[in-house]
């Protein structure tokens, strides 16, 4: 593929993905309440799996695939759309967004060490100060939110909870690295991995003895459509599509940008009033992705300073 035509294709997924999954916080609180979370994010992934699999039959894809294949589609499943997703439910139930968001860009290193670990790739200075820089942002976006932690006391299992949550969908990007330098198919992989998550979650449901019911009202309804199409399947394929060709590490900035899309959603229908320091926080998020894709050389750009 053309080197220029490949960039801008990246750029485009990058990008969708983000703008995605930035509008899903606001979702998502649509989803709380009546409802279990466990049996939510098994109702979202189950539609998305369906979604898939409905692509693959039309677009007369292959759906036959080894047992190993199954256990690598599993793996992926269990980390990345259902364990991963349950905790994160779990603890915004006790945390802000705002502090979850400051939690999960830590996926930025998490995604650099499980890389360098069962990958062998290279950790670069490039992507590590980036890191650096998108972290600081983040947390300067947030100072608010993290100030009012701090005051209130931290909720430790909530925190918990999270961290759990970051490290599942880490290793589950990781996950789809390997399998798609297997030549397994995104399509395919997603739609039986999303399938292995929800059954896996709904499995749990059940032995914690959680009751089944479901949520008829219009915002629960149109929000875990929502989320299903457009959350899971078409953010999910970006994402995963970009992290296929450029790895890990650099594909987790796109997490790390979603809580300014979130900010901007919030900004329009929460009445979200911007701190001073988020000002400060948004252009230091910025150039710390800049720097992570390659865009931008530090080196370069200390010597502008000079």
């Amino acid at each position: 593929m053309n080197t220029t035509n490949e960039r801008l294709q990246n750029s485009i997924y990058f990008m969708l993905s983000s703008l995605i999954w930035g509008s899903t916080w606001y979702a998502i609180k649509f989803q709380l309440g009546v409802v279990n979370p466990i049996l939510s994010v098994s109702y979202r992934f189950i539609i998305a799996s369906a979604i898939f699999m409905l692509f693959c039959l039309f677009a007369k894809l292959s759906l036959k695939f080894s047992r190993r294949q199954h256990l690598y589609f599993f793996i992926q499943g269990i980390t990345l759309f259902g364990l991963n997703y349950w905790l994160v439910y779990l603890s915004e139930q006790y945390l802000t967004s705002g502090i979850v968001a400051v939690i999960f860009s830590l996926i930025i290193f998490f995604n650099m060490i499980f890389s360098a670990l069962f990958m062998k790739t290279r950790i670069t200075r490039q992507i590590l100060i980036g890191g650096i820089l998108a972290i600081s942002g983040t947390i300067l976006i947030f100072k608010k939110e993290f100030s009012a932690l701090l005051e209130q006391g931290v909720a430790i299992d909530a925190i918990i909870l999270c961290l759990g949550s970051l490290v599942l969908a880490s290793l589950g990007n990781v996950a789809s690295a390997f399998n798609q330098k297997q030549k397994l198919p995104i399509i395919q992989t997603n739609a039986f991995g999303m399938l292995y998550g929800a059954l896996s979650l709904f499995i749990i449901g059940l032995f914690k003895g959680i009751p089944l019911n479901f949520d008829t009202r219009s915002s629960y309804l149109l929000s875990l459509l929502y989320l299903a199409l457009f959350g899971s399947v078409v953010a999910f394929t970006s994402y995963l599509k970009i992290l296929g060709r450029i790895g890990p590490a650099k594909a987790a900035y796109a997490v790390v940008l979603t809580p300014v899309i979130a900010m901007i959603v919030s900004t329009f229908f929460e009445s979200y009033v911007w701190q001073s320091s988020a000002l400060i926080g948004i252009p230091v998020l910025l150039l710390g992705n800049l720097i992570a894709m390659d865009r931008i050389k530090p080196v370069k750009l200390f010597d502008r300073w000079k």
